[in-house]
């Protein structure tokens, strides 16, 4: 489209220049724009434009000595012993500390349903068993004298030589051996499982997921851009900006690392949040400025609108979500921290590039960004025909609209109450590796004996004939219980000062009977037994307990993490549209689309509705680090279309426009924008649902569903009806708060409609009229 050589009837095309002159350039009109703003966004934008190449230029450095410095110095993983809370994680220091052989214990099980241990040929497969395993040359210490209570099943046990930390890497000729066995023996189950066996099958499957998962991801996503713009060019650069966000992002964070060791579901969660907010902030200002040009704007003028609104919602948003992650630090937990310290720094990244990188390109690009279009599909704006007739409704019966609404997020958040987490169990991915079928094997014969409870008993000397007594008392009186038993066994440490005492633990891995035995030998037998004779200390650790500590932890730092987000957001929103009724409404509509949320993931996860669509087996439980980073990542994210709306229904408050008008205007305004992003994220967030762990599946379970909660009863429903229902009472601000500055939410000033933007209803009228 060329610029105009008259006004158009709107205003917002530029005036037409000297005859004799030369009309400016583009780039020096957006410059000339973003310096005449105190607008940050536009500053920036303006920038860009003057310096476009280094801006360009560096955004790609930044990405390419990134990603390099990501692949030289690697990522630093946090270990076992730096993850935790309470007496387990001090625990596992103890042990990790006390010079024990750094090796991988493994163990096969051999089982029968007609034969018993004593049979001739259950007797054979055992010593085949020892005798395979034996000869690789790869194991210590091999025992077979565990036998179950039935005497249907013998356990294997033996440490894999080298060290645990890449024993995954090295169990592969291991089990090969053990699977000759079962070919040997086919009337007999013999399988191997154990911490490196799981590790390995569990890092194939979350290889294979992540290959998978990202090439469906952008397909699916550049799918959703192409119809949503009709363009490929302008389908493409959002995609280009999102994978470039979380590439530069993984080198900061393999620095970053070095100070918060990252956990293994960081870089996946990264590509997630990369894909979801890189695009998004594209969205926002690609469709603002095709918006302008629609309406009449010259291309420089559109863009230069397009950084100083789009580009500060771009700012607001990044910032909400920042700080929403950034309450994950109080837990003080090493999965919380990596996985805020990752996700801040994707959006940091896509933020820092919508910003800057992205309006050069687009002063570069001009009418351009339109190349490839799609017959049928491209068109520069929207009718907005569906969210017309939807805010017909909604303004219709305000009061109606917002109780249906709001009473329909609380029926859905009503499961939550019941809400109750634990660790992950791999039992929920048994179909997709022998190890871990054969984990359940050994937990169903040997309960407690796979997720046993594991004490640490630190003394001057733990070979003392008191303290061999006090465990040996330990042992009787845990049996004793009938939530403690068999199999235990103890292992002293070389300068005898450490040690560690394993006992198996009721129920079926990590559940609320395991927990109780927990609490039982924490709370009842060692206080009664070992604890203080010739003064040793006595802690408990191991998987059950380590889920009894980190819910105790997040009972604790809950209160603290809620406050700190919903604080500082408070503020946030306070600052940037000062007004507490807007700031308050934009909690707690926000908390409802959460809560909501939540409902949904206890039906689906705890009480198992849908298992079979799904692909996943319920386990009684949510994973008990998916709820509270729900939260935060949700409060951020439903912000960051909170932030957008508000800001454009606040540019008609700002034109004096009646508070109805500006409501139903920015909603609509915003309804393409917001509908494809939308669309976006949840089919991002959905493909998370295909995977194998069950808390990636909850954790994209959770923030499709909460996404489209709010891209749909929140944003076009239960927001308008509350907005217009207030009035003008949306925009109080308490006097003595009358210092907070103010920040403008309109274009540029020379870019101002004198009039209402084309095909608008008149100034005051009533929607839809």
């Amino acid at each position: 489209m060329t610029t105009p050589t008259t006004l158009p009837p709107t205003g917002t095309g530029t005036a037409p220049s000297p005859e004799g002159s030369p009309a400016p350039s583009r780039r020096s009109s957006l410059a000339a724009a973003g310096s005449r703003q105190s607008n940050l966004a536009g500053r920036i934008a303006g920038w860009s434009a003057r310096h476009r190449r280094a801006a360009v230029l560096g955004w790609l450095l930044f990405v390419v000595a990134a990603t390099a410095l990501s692949a030289v110095v690697g990522t630093v993983e946090v270990q076992s012993s730096e993850s935790g809370h309470g007496d387990s994680r001090r625990a596992d220091e103890i042990i990790a500390a006390a010079g024990f052989p750094d090796r991988a214990a493994e163990m096969v099980l051999v089982q029968s349903d007609t034969l018993v241990a004593d049979d001739p040929a259950f007797r054979a497969a055992v010593a085949d068993t020892t005798a395979a395993v034996e000869r690789t040359g790869r194991v210590l210490d091999v025992r077979s004298d565990a036998v179950s209570a039935d005497r249907h099943a013998v356990l294997v046990t033996f440490d894999l030589t080298g060290p645990a930390e890449d024993a995954a890497d090295r169990v592969g000729p291991v089990r090969d051996a053990v699977a000759a066995v079962q070919r040997a023996h086919p009337e007999l189950y013999v399988a191997q499982t154990g911490g490196a066996s799981i590790g390995e099958a569990i890092g194939r499957t979350l290889d294979a997921d992540m290959h998978r998962l990202s090439m469906l991801s952008i397909p699916v996503t550049l799918g959703i851009l192409v119809i949503a713009f009709g363009a490929l060019l302008a389908a493409v650069l959002p995609m280009g900006l999102a994978l470039t966000a979380f590439l530069g992002s993984l080198g900061l964070l393999a620095v970053v690392s070095r100070i918060a060791p990252a956990v293994d579901t960081t870089m996946h969660l990264m590509l997630l949040m990369g894909l979801a907010v890189g695009v998004d902030y594209c969205l926002f200002y690609l469709r603002r400025e095709r918006e302008e040009r629609a309406r009449g704007a010259s291309a420089e003028r559109a863009l230069a609108i397009a950084a100083a609104t789009s580009g500060r919602s771009v700012l607001i948003s990044a910032l909400t979500v920042i700080i929403a992650m950034s309450g994950m630090f109080l837990t003080q937990d090493a999965t919380f921290v990596s996985m805020a310290t990752g996700t801040i720094l994707v959006v940091a990244t896509a933020g820092v590039g919508s910003l800057t990188v992205l309006p050069a390109v687009l002063s570069k690009l001009g009418d351009r960004i339109d190349l490839g279009r799609v017959p049928g599909i491209y068109r520069r704006q929207s009718s907005g025909r569906f969210w017309r007739a939807t805010m017909r409704v909604v303004l219709r019966r305000p009061g109606v609209s917002a109780t249906l609404a709001a009473a329909a997020l609380l029926v859905l958040a009503v499961p939550l109450l019941g809400m109750r987490t634990a660790e992950e169990d791999v039992t929920a991915l048994r179909k997709s590796a022998p190890a871990l079928s054969a984990f359940v094997h050994v937990k169903a014969a040997f309960p407690g004996g796979a997720e046993p409870a594991v004490l640490a008993i630190r003394a001057d000397d733990v070979t003392t004939p008191a303290l061999t007594a006090a465990i040996a008392e330990l042992k009787t009186r845990a049996l004793a219980t009938g939530q403690l038993h068999e199999p235990v066994s103890v292992e002293v440490n070389p300068d005898r000062t450490v040690a560690v005492v394993k006992v198996g633990l009721a129920g079926s891995g990590v559940d609320a009977a395991s927990e109780q035995a927990v609490r039982t030998l924490r709370e009842q037998v060692v206080p009664r037994t070992v604890q203080g004779v010739d003064g040793a200390e006595v802690l408990v650790t191991g998987q059950a307990a380590d889920s009894v500590d980190f819910n105790a932890a997040l009972a604790r730092s809950v209160p603290l993490v809620f406050g700190f987000v919903l604080g500082l957001a408070f503020l946030l929103m306070l600052v940037s549209f000062r007004s507490v009724v807007v700031a308050a409404t934009a909690i707690v509509l926000n908390l409802l689309s959460v809560a909501a949320a939540y409902g949904l993931l206890v039906l689906v996860f705890q009480h198992g509705w849908g298992e079979a669509l799904l692909g996943f087996e319920s386990v009684g439980s949510i994973t008990n680090w998916v709820p509270l980073f729900l939260f935060v990542i949700l409060f951020g994210l439903s912000m960051d279309y909170h932030v957008f709306v508000l800001s454009r229904i606040r540019e008609g408050h700002d034109r004096g426009w009646p508070s109805r008008l500006a409501v139903s205007r920015g909603i609509r305004g915003t309804a393409g924008v917001i509908t494809s992003a939308a669309v976006v994220m949840v089919a991002v967030f959905a493909l998370f649902t295909t995977g194998t762990l069950v808390s990636m599946k909850e954790l994209g379970f959770g923030l499709a569903v909460a996404v489209l909660i709010d891209a749909t009863v929140v944003r076009a429903v239960l927001l308008p009806a509350v907005m217009v229902l207030l009035g003008e009472r949306n925009w109080y601000l308490p006097r003595w708060l009358g210092w907070l500055p103010r920040l403008s939410h309109e274009e540029p000033p020379d870019a101002l409609p004198p009039t209402e933007p084309i095909g608008a209803e008149p100034i005051g009228a009533e929607p839809g009229r």
